[in-house]
Parts: structure tokens; C-alpha cells; sequence
């Protein structure tokens, strides 16, 4: 064999050797190096989520993603994804898969955490499962809602600041300046008036303290018994109200009873009363025209008698009776 053809034995031999290290790579990084079973999960979400994506278990790979089938369901779609693990292993039924991104920039993964529970599940069978935080839908959520808070919130506020800003500086130059003005001529006031003000107080509590003399004089033990004397008839007097109270309470509780006891007696007299009213009144105008006559026949025999006393001696016959005769 000459040099030539042992030059391309040498590469043809490196050539294949590499094919078959990178059908290997790929196979061990598909998770694909040997019988596997098969599973899936539904989630509402598959951002990221492919044919190829890694299946950790608690973070170590045991296979990858098959299929991704969109499912319609009352309400909207799901998505069901089929995923295929090393064969023989065990995954309890209580496990959870989620969906994950173990960091900022790094590939989504479905990572299966373990249960607790003693039965696994049976290959073919779902796989719980759990939606995944989209670090990217996240932040983008948080700058919206931030981008509302600035517009809706912190604008109207800052404008609000602002304008109060501004009414505090109309206030300060508008009332404060003469309030302080003000102020300085009441505190000169003040200032002038504060002797005729401390003599004042000085005169007051002089007149306090002679009170003072003249009440400790009138306690004094020259006048403690007149003192007590007027403290004891207070007492007496004290007490004496309160018998008569008592004594005002029995008359009150007696005449409550009397008028209880009597009172068919009194509505009969009130009864009486009423109908002689009644008759009094119906006939008064008669009474009074028999007293008016009364008193005109009374007028006119006074007269006569201060005209000619001796009527009452002698009298006259009337005036028909004299022409009879």
C-alpha cells in the first residue's frame, strides 16, 4: 500500500470515528441512548417548550420532549406534551412537572420534582403538572404596570404637589408676610402693656392674699364655735327640708288618695256645676233685665224722696187713684 492510500485509509478512519462520537453526543444529549417510557403533562403555557427540551428529574436529565398537541377545552386551549424518560425510571404519582428556566438566559426544562408518595406511576400515565413562571411575561407585566402607576398615579400626584406647591407659595406671600407683620405689632403691644399687666396681677394677688387673711380671721379659734354653730343650724336646716319633703310627699300621696276615693263624688259635683252654669247662663239675660227695672224703680224713689221727704210720712196716692176719686 502505497503512502497515498494509507493517507486516505488514516482520514477516512477519523472521519467516520467522528460521525459516530457526534451521532453519540446527540444521543446523550437527547436523552436518547437507549428504551425509554412515556408520559405527559397539560399545561396552559408552553413558552419555550419543543421538541428536544431536556426532562429533569429533581435536576437530573432523564429524557426529553416528544410532541407539544394543542387541545381545545371549554373555555380555551391547553397543550398537551408528551415527553419520553430513561426506561425503569421510577417516578411517584404525587410528582409534580413544571416548567422552568434555571436561569436568565439559560434554555426552559420541564423538571420533575419528586413526591412522597410509595406509588410510582405506571408508564403512559399524566404527570401532574404546574405552570411556569416566564421570567420575560413577568417583567414585561411589572414595566405595564408600572407604566400605568406612572401615568395613572404618580403623574396626578406630582401635578398635585406641584399645585400645592404653589398655593403654599401664594399663602406664604400673600398672608403670611402681613400675619407676621401682625404678629411683630401685637408682640410691641404686648411689650407696652406688660407692666400695667404685671401690676395688675401684682394688686390681684395682694387682694388674694388679704382674702386669704380675712377668711383664715374668720376661722380662726376666736370664731370656731360661731362656725360651728352656723355649720350645725345648716344641718338642722338641712334636715328639717328633708322632713318636710317627706311630709310633702305624704300630703301629695293623701290627696292623690282622696281624689282616687272621691272622684264618682267630684265628677258628679263637676256634673252639677256644669248644668247650673248652663242655667245661669240661659236666664241671666232676664235676671238682668229684673235688675236693671229693680234698679230704675230704686232711682226713681230716691229722687223722689230727696224732692219731698215727707212722701215718706204722708205719701201720695197714684195718680189713677186720685182721679177716681
Amino acid at each position: 500500500m502505497n503512502g497515498g492510500k494509507l493517507n486516505y485509509v488514516v482520514v477516512g478512519t477519523f472521519v467516520l470515528a467522528m460521525l459516530v462520537a457526534l451521532v453519540v453526543s446527540l444521543a446523550v444529549l437527547m436523552g436518547r441512548t437507549g428504551a425509554t417510557d412515556d408520559y405527559y403533562a397539560h399545561y396552559g403555557n408552553v413558552t419555550g417548550v419543543k421538541f428536544g427540551t431536556q426532562v429533569l428529574y429533581e435536576g437530573y436529565p432523564i429524557g426529553q420532549v416528544e410532541k407539544v398537541t394543542p387541545e381545545s377545552v371549554e373555555g380555551g386551549m391547553r397543550f398537551r406534551v408528551d415527553f419520553a424518560v430513561e426506561q425503569g425510571w421510577r417516578i411517584p404519582d404525587d410528582s409534580v412537572a413544571a416548567i422552568q428556566s434555571p436561569r436568565l438566559l439559560a434554555a426552559v426544562i420541564i423538571n420533575i420534582t419528586a413526591g412522597d408518595s410509595t406509588e410510582a406511576l405506571a408508564p403512559g400515565n399524566q404527570v401532574p403538572s404546574r405552570e411556569g413562571a416566564d421570567v420575560f411575561s413577568a417583567v414585561s407585566s411589572l414595566a405595564a404596570q408600572v407604566g400605568s402607576l406612572t401615568k395613572d398615579g404618580i403623574e396626578p400626584l406630582l401635578a398635585t404637589i406641584e399645585q400645592t406647591v404653589g398655593t403654599a407659595r401664594d399663602v406664604l406671600s400673600e398672608d403670611v408676610r402681613p400675619l407676621t407683620r401682625n404678629l411683630a405689632a401685637l408682640a410691641a403691644s404686648m411689650n407696652a402693656r406688660l407692666p400695667a399687666l404685671v401690676d395688675k396681677v401684682d394688686l390681684f394677688a395682694d387682694t388674694m392674699n388679704a382674702t386669704a387673711s380675712d377668711v383664715q380671721a374668720l376661722v380662726g379659734p376666736e370664731n370656731r364655735g360661731k362656725v360651728e354653730a352656723l355649720i350645725g343650724n345648716l344641718n338642722r336646716t338641712a334636715t328639717n327640708l328633708s322632713a318636710l319633703s317627706v311630709k310633702l310627699d305624704r300630703v301629695a300621696t293623701t290627696l292623690d288618695g282622696v281624689v282616687g276615693d272621691n272622684r264618682v263624688n267630684i265628677d258628679r259635683s263637676l256634673s252639677d256645676l256644669r248644668h247650673i252654669m248652663r242655667s245661669m247662663s240661659r236666664n241671666i239675660d232676664s235676671v238682668t233685665q229684673n235688675l236693671d227695672g229693680a234698679s230704675r224703680n230704686m232711682y226713681e224713689f230716691s229722687r223722689q224722696i230727696r224732692q219731698n221727704p215727707g212722701v215718706l210720712l204722708r205719701g201720695t196716692p197714684p195718680a189713677d187713684a186720685a182721679r177716681t176719686r
